[in-house]
């Protein structure tokens, strides 16, 4: 017989993040993990590689006919580049930049002298930056991703009639997690259907048992469920528009917190 998600409400005292641990001191899981007395780790269960440069050129992209690139992580500037240094291309003054986040655009810096060049930030979606793209449908936008991306970005340029490209420059695999072997959380946070085939790449006999799972965002639900898994946490949620909020909410009830 499987638990429902009632039965499953036991007290939480541990949670995994499956993300990078975030860099600012003042993130909301911090405050969580304080303010409830649990601990919390983040352990990437996906990782980013840059494609070889023969797979790049069977794309036959032509890097400097757009005169726009968009950038959603820092992975992709640093693959992007790395490209460019491997092809002997130089960004013309010209060139736009559009960016995912202050985060994003201030890391160019890495390959560019920003002050002299055109740089577009979002607050920090995709949403916002989507309202910047729209003041600038008169470029040629490149759009470098990886092998598994959100569609949100191509579909948008896509329906509107920009004139855009996606390059392939990274492909989104499994990170070893053998070190998590015997390793027990009382919650899994999950954020892409990428994430949960992780978990059963590195084990495959995985058994959910009291494990309780969160999941953000539709795709990344549907992914939990398809798996047979059971899941306690869904975000974002009326009341609950971040992982960190839909987790408050869950620990405060299963821990008997008012």
């Amino acid at each position: 017989m499987i638990d429902t998600a009632t039965d499953r409400m036991r007290k939480v005292k541990s949670i995994l993040v499956t993300q990078e641990a975030p860099t600012d001191p003042a993130s909301p899981y911090f405050k969580l993990a304080e303010k409830y007395h649990i601990k919390i780790d983040f352990r990437p269960f996906i990782q980013v590689e840059a494609v070889p440069m023969r797979e790049f050129r069977k794309q036959k992209i032509e890097i400097l006919q757009h005169s726009a690139i968009i950038f959603t992580s820092r992975n992709a500037v640093d693959h992007f580049f790395a490209i460019c240094k491997e092809l002997k291309l130089d960004m013309p003054a010209d060139m736009k930049y559009f960016c995912i986040s202050d985060q994003t655009s201030n890391y160019l810096q890495k390959y560019i002298v920003i002050r002299k060049r055109k740089i577009f930030s979002g607050l920090k979606d995709t949403k916002d930056l989507l309202e910047i793209i729209k003041k600038h449908k008169n470029e040629k936008f490149l759009f470098p991703c990886s092998d598994i991306r959100k569609s949100d970005i191509p579909d948008f340029l896509k329906s509107n009639g920009y004139t855009y490209t996606e390059a392939v420059i990274n492909h989104t695999v499994a990170a070893d997690l053998s070190d998590l072997k015997n390793v027990y959380y009382d919650i899994l946070a999950f954020f892409s259907p990428s994430g949960i085939n992780s978990l059963f790449v590195n084990f495959p006999d995985f058994k959910q048992n009291n494990t309780r799972l969160a999941a953000f965002g539709p795709t990344t639900a549907k992914a939990v469920r398809e798996a047979g898994l059971i899941l306690d946490i869904e975000a974002p949620l009326p009341n609950a528009p971040s992982m960190t909020g839909a987790l408050e909410l869950y620990v405060k009830k299963a821990n008997g917190i008012k």
